[in-house]
């Protein structure tokens, strides 16, 4: 090795692998702040960009778990309305057959009427209150549900709406149902029996389409976590490695400092050449 008083390669070479050091301790500091070994762009430009779409999902699954919660909802509330219309249906079948016994005279049946009416009534109240957000979906005018079921916007999941309205189709009891007599009781309680069928199968149909928003939403969640769990695979650093690396770095760094000094008094042996003359 050629030793010149213009250029001291060793040190030199010292500095370089200092600088390179430091640069390397630089990022594992960052990495052990941040948690991040992947923290922007500069790190690693195809990996940001993966991991920033990821995120941008992940965003907007929040936005489809909230429409799926709102859609839950409404459809829970009609739910609740139609077992409780069932149940009022139940209690007007009674009274309507009670009223067939012909033993009965006319102020014993002008009473049953009067509690059928009532029954009646009640229904009418329940479907018009059976909204939630502004959306009801069982009375009359009444649309479909329709929910976000994906990030992109692309997919829908529908609950169709049940007109469970007096005399609207379901409930064929109407609004002026009324009995006076065992003959016109019979034809009242004929209007409950299928007014009863028809709305258990609609009340289950929304039960079915409860499930099914329930269901989605259990799948956003679990992908939601997985996706999260991919982000982290991608950018998170491994702390407890890190902080081994940068032990060691600071270590190097230290025997780094020395190589450079003693490098550095390559000079001063060139002067030693020179004494006696």
């Amino acid at each position: 090795m050629t030793t010149s008083i213009n250029t001291n390669a060793s040190a030199l070479l010292a500095l370089q692998n200092l600088n390179a050091t430091a640069t390397q301790l630089s990022q594992t500091q960052n990495e052990i702040s941040t948690g991040l070994k992947v923290s922007g762009p500069t790190d690693n430009g195809a990996i940001w960009a993966i991991a920033q779409n990821q995120r941008s999902d992940i965003l907007a699954l929040d936005q489809v778990t909230d429409s799926l919660n709102r859609a839950q909802s409404t459809v829970d509330v009609a739910v609740s309305a139609g077992q409780s219309i069932s149940d009022l249906l139940n209690q007007m079948k009674a009274k309507a057959l009670a009223a067939t016994d012909t033993s009965l005279d006319t102020t014993s049946i002008a009473a049953l009427n009067n509690d059928f009416v009532a029954l009646r009534n009640q229904i009418s109240q329940i479907v018009s209150n059976a909204s939630f957000n502004g959306a009801n979906i069982i009375n009359t005018g009444g649309i479909n549900v329709q929910a976000l079921a994906n990030a992109s916007g692309t997919s829908r999941l529908t609950v169709a709406a049940v007109n469970l309205g007096l005399g609207e189709g379901t409930v064929t009891i109407t609004a002026g149902g009324t009995f006076s007599s065992n003959a016109t009781a019979s034809v009242q309680l004929a209007l409950v029996n299928s007014s009863i069928t028809n709305v258990n199968a609609a009340v289950a149909k929304l039960g079915t389409g409860s499930n099914s928003i329930g269901t989605e939403l259990s799948f956003i969640s679990q992908l939601q976590d997985t996706m999260t769990t991919g982000v982290g695979n991608l950018v998170d650093a491994d702390v407890a490695k890190e902080s081994a690396q940068l032990t060691a770095l600071q270590t190097k760094q230290q025997l780094g400092v020395q190589a450079l000094s003693i490098a550095n008094q390559g000079p001063q042996f060139l002067l030693s050449l020179f004494q006696g003359h």
